[in-house]
């Protein structure tokens, strides 16, 4: 816990500067293109084509490998360059390690909430619903469609991947015959995520007001204007332009 009273019995310790508060994400991303894009592939993992490992191969496993090894060399290096800020690296790591159980749980949770409402006879009829809406433009279609699985999921990648797996064909089908590209539909989907998602019941929503001590009541207008509102607005402006000047 880093001190902000200056008092004699307990000394300032400086707050990290921006570019050590941002390092993290630099080095996730870096280290994640490393690992994806030239070490695991060069290792030999034959062993996961037979049926105990799963008769899986590398395409199935090297994003879930590459952003695990990422994450831990992101933590070494916090560590490194905050070793004498740590006044206990076990207590830091204990305290790290239950912090993160809240919002594993709620995010797990919530898409699995979300994967059982696939599954239900009612979302047959939702799905024909919303294929019906925005005519001969499949992009309002699909924005809206993984707009209202992210909010009923209350997670980006759990609107996502549950409306690639049970839409994706047929949006692909719909935009070959509208003559859009698959880049821009991915786009429009990948953006479309950031809309509805952070709804209140949203893991974040509530993992950050918990850390922050602050209420629904008191902080949720302003993270809905933010993570809600711009995003739909954005949301708005780049089917207008998919579908004005097509790819972008």
């Amino acid at each position: 816990e880093i001190s902000t009273t200056n008092t004699a019995a307990a000394p300032v310790t400086a707050v990290p500067g921006f570019l050590l508060a941002v390092l993290p994400v630099v080095v996730v991303i870096a280290a994640n293109y490393v690992f994806s894009g030239i070490v695991i592939p060069s290792w030999n993992i034959d062993y996961l084509s037979e049926p105990l490992y799963g008769a899986v191969g590398l395409p199935n496993v090297l994003g879930l490998w590459s952003i695990i090894l990422a994450l831990c060399t992101a933590i070494l290096v916090l560590v490194a360059l905050n070793w004498t800020r740590l006044a206990s690296l076990r207590t830091s790591l204990d305290a790290g390690a239950n912090a993160s159980v809240l919002p594993i749980f709620n995010t797990a949770s919530l898409v699995g909430f979300g994967a059982v409402v696939a599954a239900l006879p009612a979302f047959a009829m939702l799905r024909e619903v919303v294929l019906d809406l925005g005519g001969d433009n499949p992009l309002i279609s699909l924005a809206v469609a993984v707009n209202i699985l992210a909010g009923v999921t209350g997670s980006a990648s759990g609107g996502m991947s549950i409306a690639l797996s049970t839409l994706g064909d047929t949006y692909l089908e719909m935009g070959q015959a509208a003559g859009i590209a698959p880049d821009v539909l991915h786009r429009i989907t990948a953006i479309a995520t950031g809309g509805l998602d952070a709804l209140p019941h949203n893991g974040a929503v509530v993992t950050l007001l918990a850390i922050c001590g602050l209420t629904h009541r008191e902080s949720y207008g302003d993270l809905a204007m933010v993570a809600v509102i711009f995003p739909l607005v954005s949301l708005v402006v780049a089917i207008a332009a998919a579908s004005l000047f097509g790819t972008f």
